[in-house]
């Protein structure tokens, strides 16, 4: 979504001050009854009609939503602060702390969440002063378990340990950097239990142990409403449509706000942008983890100096993967070699800057550069065959990258490794981690160079077609642990593909290259949609579409480093190409907030 959610917004706003203004709507008492119009269809002074005592179904849905929407909120945000807080105290100060958040939790995960809210309001009494407490302790455990999980993620970063360095207390360090940190998924965890404990509250009203009548709720109207299905089915409809609609506007609501206030935003939207020209500095402005500025690398050959990329410049953001693609021979693998550094010794890159945490990878020496590889900064090859050592075992080889960049005993980095494998779905790791690479399969082998680079817990990933030579289901199963591996630590994802279905499927951005320079760039949904450079449009054209055309093969060839065509390189190839295309090169043109393409011709018809 990556958008402010307005329609759920609305919805929600909507709901809420109905249920808030209730009592100055001027809409009567909702208990008031009218006994010889029982029943009676909806008219000009009763919109919905009226229950089986003549009471407005409109007046008692509003207040309905009063009592059941004040309910959930309350059980919610109660079973929120108090879990997240067990969760926080368990994840970061572990030992005892963790002992007893997580063993008090699993007893109550004992009992099914029905069946404890029946037996405590069983045994308390029906009401609102029950219910409370009863629905928070049910969603309890599901917020000190998400903030559980997301502490333990968190508390290996970077900015933890700097904390730390700092002298920050154990308080600080959970409430202002672990806290902010892991706040998107506890709100979702919290748009879940409030749907749910407005749904579980109307099911015990419904039973007759939830809110005592005569007052409004909506569990109550549709279990009184069953009994005169027969007379009037329309007083059925009015609460259940109140309380799905609702549910789903909640649901919508939060899941909208986490990514619009998510800290690692993968672009920043035409909502977003919007609001930030209208209101400058309320959203957080992203910093790009990689910020690669004119790069140019340049190869030495016996027939003269080749540049086989030139002038890239591109920027990936936290929690965001920008794909690379284009054909063979257009510089995709040339670029990532040399953010990392790996040029050969023929090529070296003579112009721009690659600013990874505020230092430039170019410039850097060899060994400030190999601290960086595989700890800030990590590559996933294409062929995991010939990256791992066959003569060693799986489980030494992440070993061997842990304990490169951090000062652990061989036992803890081999636990590590084990866990590593486990994290990225291989099976019975510990067993594989005692196999080499030849026993194990493709896809597990590049599950073990992905285990391998996100050892250290690195901000940028550079996956240098990591699924090319694996098949369709393989393939999937790699791209759902990138994208899981992307959403669970925020880290930013270069990618580098010549497929373009998997570029629809795992990118928020893409930077298409060719002979050497970026042609095009911008969202992919808007860039597949509309490209605007005839490039583009060609690779769309050529890739298979199911139950579509054939595809269309793009003529020619892409031009060698050594004869680059004047003017536009894909001039000799492109359909739309005119006179102007051949006298100057053309430079990179903003056609869009957002999208940049290097065609003088991308609007024409």
């Amino acid at each position: 979504m990556n958008r402010l959610p307005w329609p759920a917004i609305g919805a929600v706003g909507l709901i809420a001050l109905l249920a808030v203004f209730a009592p100055w709507l001027g809409l009567g008492n909702p208990v008031s009854m009218d006994v010889p119009h029982r029943l009676a269809a909806p008219s000009a002074a009763h919109w919905l009609g009226q229950d089986e005592f003549g009471r407005d179904v409109l007046t008692r849905l509003v207040w309905g939503a009063r009592v059941s929407l004040s309910v959930a909120a309350a059980a919610a945000a109660l079973a929120c602060i108090i879990g997240t807080a067990l969760g926080v105290m368990g994840g970061f100060l572990r030992g005892i702390a963790e002992l007893l958040a997580l063993r008090s939790i699993d007893v109550l995960l004992c009992f099914p969440p029905l069946l404890l809210a029946l037996l405590v309001v069983t045994l308390l009494g029906p009401g609102a002063t029950t219910l409370i407490p009863v629905l928070a302790l049910v969603y309890l455990p599901g917020f000190t378990r998400v903030a559980y999980a997301g502490v333990l993620t968190a508390r290996s970063q970077d900015y933890v340990e700097a904390m730390r360095v700092l002298g920050a207390g154990k308080v600080r360090i959970m409430l202002r950097t672990i806290l902010p940190n892991i706040g998107g998924p506890i709100l979702v965890q919290f748009s879940l239990a409030i749907a749910a404990a407005v749904v579980l509250e109307s099911g015990l009203s419904f039973l007759g142990l939830g809110v005592v009548p005569p007052a409004p709720s909506w569990g109550l109207m549709i279990g009184s409403a069953r009994a005169t299905m027969a007379q009037a089915p329309l007083l059925l409809l009015w609460p259940c449509l109140a309380l799905t609609l609702t549910i789903l506007a909640m649901n919508a609501l939060c899941d909208g706000l986490r990514d619009a206030v998510d800290p690692h935003p993968a672009y920043r939207p035409p909502a977003a942008r919007l609001l930030e020209a209208l209101a400058p500095g309320l959203l957080p402005t992203p910093k790009a983890v990689l910020d690669l500025q004119h790069l140019t690398v340049e190869i030495t050959t016996p027939s003269g100096t080749i540049r086989p990329v030139r002038d890239v410049s591109l920027q990936v953001f936290p929690g965001e993967t920008l794909a690379i693609v284009g054909e063979s021979g257009s510089g995709k693998s040339v670029t990532s070699l040399a953010i990392t550094g790996l040029l050969p010794g023929a090529a070296r890159a003579t112009q721009g800057a690659a600013w990874l945490a505020g230092t430039d990878l170019l410039r850097l020496p060899e060994p400030a550069l190999r601290e960086r590889r595989g700890a800030s900064l990590a590559m996933v090859f294409q062929d995991p065959g010939s990256s791992l050592n066959p003569v060693h075992r799986i489980g030494d080889q992440i070993a061997e990258a842990i304990t490169a960049h951090r000062s652990l005993s061989q036992a803890a980095a081999h636990r590590e490794a084990i866990a590593l494998l486990k994290r990225v779905g291989i099976p019975d790791p510990a067993r594989r981690a005692r196999a080499y690479p030849h026993e194990l399969s493709g896809g597990q082998r590049q599950r073990v160079m992905i285990a391998i680079a996100i050892a250290n817990g690195p901000r940028l990933l550079i996956a240098d077609e990591p699924t090319t030579a694996l098949d369709v289901t393989i393939q999937a199963q790699i791209l759902d642990l990138l994208a899981e591996l992307k959403r669970s630590t925020g880290l930013a994802l270069l990618f580098i593909t010549h497929s373009l279905p998997v570029v629809a499927e795992i990118a928020d951005r893409v930077a298409v290259m060719y002979a050497g320079e970026i042609v095009e760039t911008g969202p992919t949904a808007e860039v597949f949609l509309t490209p605007h450079h005839p490039y583009t449009a060609a690779l769309l054209r050529s890739a298979p579409v199911e139950d579509g055309p054939p595809p269309e093969g793009i003529p020619g060839v892409v031009p060698p480093p050594l004869a680059l065509p004047p003017g536009c390189t894909f001039a000799p190839r492109c359909p739309r190409r005119a006179p102007e295309c051949e006298a100057a090169h053309p430079a990179l043109l903003q056609t869009a907030p957002g999208r940049e393409t290097r065609c003088i011709r991308w609007n024409a018809p």
